[in-house]
């Protein structure tokens, strides 16, 4: 990996005296966009706003660029947010909320309105640089946020949730103007968000918190082909990873994984996507059609195999079973991930 723009080495931190987070460690490279993915309550935000300085850590180190930033004041430590309510000044134009930041570290107001505006440009909201936020759209706000952000030029830019107030199609549009805006720039950016979709298009690498502390860090590739526990299975892919006792009701035909063997059965379990399940089999284990949904193309039978256990399958909307039809549900070793069915651990012989 290139040098650290962020190093977070064993760090926790309490709310309220709680613990929140419990001895993160994570690297940034510069210039890379790291996402961290996890559920409500997981701790993401509380990541960006140690980094930030806006909460203290109980243990652990702090590094931006090299430099040791743990005891410093958030002013001094060369990063900029974006939060998710955008946090504008109601009562100041476009141009004014770009270059606040600068005119309060006492940047000539002249040189801070071409830096406000040359950020405007980049974003594309230049345009709007005489208008209050008021008169703006959400999209348009989240320029706004972004330009501020940016105008800054710091070494490390934080991003908590930020599409996370627009409609669908504007989050689509956003995710790609800021996967370019990241690539133009080379900038060290750490994106916070609980929406997989939005991790896996954006990132260059993902970490998955859950309850704070790293489950996973790696690629997107990694994450959704080789998850390292049971709930990045789960959490990464909608509908979730099926998962079932290794010595259950489903026999994966081909050749299993090394190691994996029927003695160790009763402490593994399987893994495998909806779109690794066949039902095109006459050989494969009976299930029962509990219900279908159809998804423009695509369509995912939620079943019940024998034991009740639940699987999902995703299969053509054209050749969809019908709710109470008999299956026979197949699947290949070579889709199949195991894991220990005590620690969640991804299975290593």
């Amino acid at each position: 990996m290139n040098e650290a723009g962020l190093a977070l080495a064993g760090v926790s931190a309490a709310y309220r005296g709680v613990p929140v987070l419990h001895e993160v460690d994570l690297a940034v490279a510069r210039g890379e966009l790291l996402v961290v993915l996890g559920p409500s309550g997981a701790g993401k935000s509380t990541v960006l706003r140690v980094v930030a300085g806006l909460e203290p850590v109980t243990a652990g180190r702090i590094r931006i660029a090299g430099r040791d930033v743990t005891a410093e004041r958030p002013g001094r430590r060369d990063v900029s947010m974006v939060f998710q309510s955008y946090a504008l000044f109601p009562h100041l134009s476009v141009a004014e909320n770009i270059a606040f930041g600068l005119e309060v570290r006492d940047v000539p107001r002249a040189a801070a309105r071409q830096r406000a505006r040359a950020a405007a440009e980049t974003v594309g909201c230049a345009a709007l640089l005489d208008r209050r936020p008021g008169q703006l759209s959400g999209g348009e706000r989240q320029r706004v946020a972004l330009a501020r952000a940016l105008v800054r030029e710091p070494e490390v830019f934080l991003l908590d949730e930020p599409l996370s107030n627009l409609d669908q199609a504007l989050r689509v549009q956003m995710r790609a103007e800021l996967r370019a805006l990241h690539e133009r720039l080379g900038a060290t950016m750490v994106h916070v968000t609980h929406d997989q979709t939005e991790a896996l298009v954006l990132a260059d690498r993902i970490a998955v918190l859950r309850a704070g502390r790293i489950e996973q860090v790696g690629t997107p590739d990694e994450i959704w082909h080789s998850p390292a526990t049971t709930f990045v299975a789960r959490f990464v892919g909608s509908p979730a990873m099926n998962l079932l006792p290794a010595h259950g009701p489903v026999r994966p035909t081909g050749a299993a994984p090394p190691g994996a063997t029927v003695t160790e059965s009763g402490r593994l379990e399987i893994g495998f996507r909806p779109e690794a399940v066949d039902l095109a089999v006459t050989d494969g284990t009976a299930a029962t059609v509990d219900r279908v949904e159809v998804v423009g193309e695509d369509a995912y039978a939620y079943l019940t195999l024998a034991g009740g256990h639940p699987v999902v399958a995703r299969v053509p909307a054209a050749r969809r079973p019908g709710r109470g039809a008999a299956v026979r549900v197949g699947v290949r070793w070579a889709d199949v991930h195991v894991f220990h069915a005590g620690s969640g651990h991804r299975y290593a012989p």
